[in-house]
This record gives C-alpha cells, sequence and structure tokens, in this order.
C-alpha cells in the first residue's frame, strides 16, 4: 500500500475511535426513561381487599437505583399546583428487575382496604413515577399510567 493509503486508513481508525469513544461516554449521560406504563385498579369486593398493580419499564444507562410510585386522583392540589419531585420523596418505591442490557421491568402492588375504597375520590387518577439511575439523574412522569375509581 502506498504511504498516501496508510496515513487514510490509520486517520479514518482515529476518527472512527474517537466517536465511537465520544458516543459511550455520551451514553451514560441521558436521564432514565419511563415507558410502557400501565397501572389496574381493582376495588374492594365484600371482605376481600382490593389491589392497584403498577407496570413500566425503565431505561437506564447507568443502571436503575431506584423508582418511586404515586397514585393522585385527577382533581387534587397537584393537578392545579403540578407534582414534584419534593412530593415524591416519601412515596413507596417499585420493585423493579432486569429485563434487557439498560432496562428493568418495575413493578408496584398496594392493597386497598374497603375503607381505604370508600374514602378515596371517584373518578380519574394518574400514576407518576419518579426514576433515579445509579449516577443520581432523576426523570419525573406525573402521568405514567392512569385508572378510573367508580
Amino acid at each position: 500500500m502506498s504511504r498516501r493509503t496508510v496515513l487514510s486508513v490509520v486517520a479514518g481508525a482515529v476518527v472512527l475511535t474517537g466517536a465511537g469513544a465520544f458516543a459511550v461516554a455520551h451514553a451514560g449521560d441521558r436521564p432514565p426513561s419511563v415507558t410502557h406504563g400501565a397501572a389496574r385498579y381493582t376495588a374492594p369486593d365484600g371482605h376481600r381487599r382490593g389491589s392497584l398493580t403498577f407496570t413500566a419499564d425503565v431505561t437506564a444507562p447507568s443502571g436503575v437505583k431506584k423508582v418511586k410510585v404515586l397514585a393522585w386522583p385527577a382533581r387534587s392540589s397537584f393537578a392545579e399546583r403540578g407534582l414534584t419531585a419534593d412530593d415524591m420523596a416519601g412515596v413507596e418505591s417499585a420493585r423493579c428487575e432486569p429485563s434487557g442490557d439498560e432496562t428493568a421491568r418495575c413493578t408496584y402492588t398496594a392493597d386497598v382496604t374497603p375503607a381505604e375504597a370508600d374514602s378515596s375520590p371517584r373518578g380519574r387518577w394518574h400514576v407518576a413515577v419518579l426514576a433515579t439511575t445509579e449516577d443520581g439523574r432523576t426523570t419525573l412522569d406525573t402521568r405514567s399510567a392512569d385508572f378510573t375509581i367508580r
């Protein structure tokens, strides 16, 4: 090969290696994403407890550290002022299991007693999710899923 060809090949390899390193370095800079959120509410019946189950896929290049879940009525102060990450600080966490290279399937389940169901506002509810990565990045999805209490 000519010297010019060798230099072109080497220069191309250096550019590709640098671009690859740049892409890998910035892949970890992404905040987590929450997708496929779904909620299922089952009302208590007689002496049988009801339940609320929420599932979502959370993708994070650095790994999923925790996922907090809050169900809130559509007609509430949160709807008026907006839900914040601070509002999510004391809520319960979902259980997450790896489901891919950078993705975890997260599930939250809560029992609902007849007394809780009776005192809950009727109508549309939203499920908010605060996802946190291993490197501390967060994403707040205030309406990841909806359900109705009748």
